[in-house]
């Protein structure tokens, strides 16, 4: 897609990403951070202190098996060929005063035959995200990391946007090797223990549930719907349709 980005990775994995990706497009952490035996955590966090110690104000965070990024649109999944999905995010998010995150929905959550609002207000943001580096939170706990955050955010009052316009295509957990697939999804039918993690939590709002022929956490979000956008003051919007200069063509 031609975006500029830079990949994350550990002293002892460095040469095998070296071997097919540009060095410049490479962060080598100070240490061997999967010792600590609590999967991407200790990274995500360092990744933060690291995007604010670069005078950034808000950074994004992408899961390894994304695929793909898609425009949603009139029931068609089309997969987009430059960055402009981000930037659009990123030119929302700015009107606001108190958003801490967006990001993309999953593909597979967004199927072409049933309608979706472009954007869905204070809920979950995963796998694709962009957060404002300026709050006070950090990562923490070892499973449902993201969900957690999110959740954190919106207690305090805070709003997070999932775009449904744009959407990832992410591969399941377990089909790609790498990340924590040995650390922390390769320890049995734990699916259980991801769940009543996340229940510890936030025992207000979280149910563990048995659906889909295994264990999963729900979550009530119906709190959240009294968190309303704040729109910055002298804001100018221009009316009709912005594409951002994206066309759809045939190929």
């Amino acid at each position: 897609m031609g975006v500029p980005y830079k990949i994350v990775v550990e002293p002892l994995e460095y040469d095998n990403y070296a071997n097919v990706i540009d060095e410049n497009k490479i962060i080598c952490l100070p240490s061997n951070f999967s010792e600590q035996k609590k999967g991407s955590i200790p990274v995500r966090n360092w990744v933060w202190r690291h995007s604010i110690e670069n005078g950034d104000k808000w950074h994004w965070i992408l899961d390894d098996n994304i695929e793909s990024v898609e425009r949603f649109n009139n029931n068609m999944k089309i997969k987009c060929k430059t960055g402009t999905p981000f930037y659009v995010i990123e030119d929302f998010v700015l009107r606001y005063e108190n958003i801490s995150q967006a990001g993309m929905n999953y593909a597979l959550f967004c199927p072409a035959n049933e309608a979706r609002s472009p954007i869905k207000l204070n809920t979950r943001i995963y796998s694709c995200i962009l957060i404002r580096n300026d709050t006070h939170y950090k990562w923490r706990g070892r499973y449902n990391e993201d969900t957690d955050l999110s959740l954190r955010m919106l207690k305090d009052g805070w709003c997070t946007v999932l775009f449904n316009a744009f959407l990832i295509g992410k591969r399941a957990t377990m089909t790609q090797g790498g990340g924590n697939t040995n650390t922390i999804y390769n320890t049995g039918d734990n699916r259980k223990e991801f769940a009543e993690s996340l229940q510890k939590q936030h025992p207000d709002i979280v149910y563990v549930t048995w659906k889909f022929n295994r264990w999963h956490h729900q979550v009530n979000y119906k709190p959240f719907m009294k968190n309303r956008l704040v729109r910055k003051k002298g804001l100018n919007i221009k009316e009709g349709i912005n594409n951002y200069g994206m066309i759809l063509k045939s190929t």
